[in-house]
């Protein structure tokens, strides 16, 4: 069985890469095992509560879709299961009438309010309560870089595609 790469030989890049991706996944499926546990409720849908909680008015759905990590049919389906549990609403957008807004209700902010301190609690002991203010203020610049040249390549890439229609 061949022996797995060390640190020492693997290059830089491909260590903080898969760093990224290995502290994603761990941490993801930690909060996960914990929200379903204490809410009955998945990471994917904690996520999409998230965004509607940051937000004081309703979110086009569309909106949430391009926000999340999730693809549009993940969000309208996610939708569709918060709504069936009463803790989100759909409403024709005043704006578009193509388009919907979607708002937490009252129990929908109750139940995120709960899961947050759940994702807090969970992600403490190997997260906030490990890393110091440096470390984090450090993740948070790489975040920034890594989804600055992200919008940047995205925005380029659209750039270079002809008009449909």
């Amino acid at each position: 069985m061949p022996k797995k790469l060390t640190e020492a030989e693997m290059p830089a890049a491909d260590y903080a890469f898969y760093g990224l991706v290995w502290a994603g996944t761990v941490m993801t499926e930690r909060v996960d095992r914990a929200l379903v546990k204490a809410h009955d409720l998945p990471v994917s849908w904690f996520e999409v509560m998230l965004w509607l909680a940051s937000s004081p008015e309703p979110v086009p759905a569309s909106v949430l879709g391009n926000s999340t990590l999730l693809s549009r049919s993940q969000v309208s389906r996610v939708v569709d299961a918060l709504q069936t549990r009463g803790l989100v609403t759909r409403t024709p957008s005043a704006r578009d009438a193509r388009s919907v807004e979607v708002a937490l209700t009252e129990a929908g902010r109750t139940v995120f309010t709960a899961a947050d301190a759940t994702r807090r609690e969970a992600l403490a002991p190997v997260f906030t309560e490990l890393l110091d203010e440096r470390d984090l203020e450090a993740l948070g610049t790489v975040w920034r870089k890594l989804k600055a040249a992200n919008a940047a390549q995205a925005e380029q890439e659209g750039a270079r595609t002809p008009p449909r229609g």
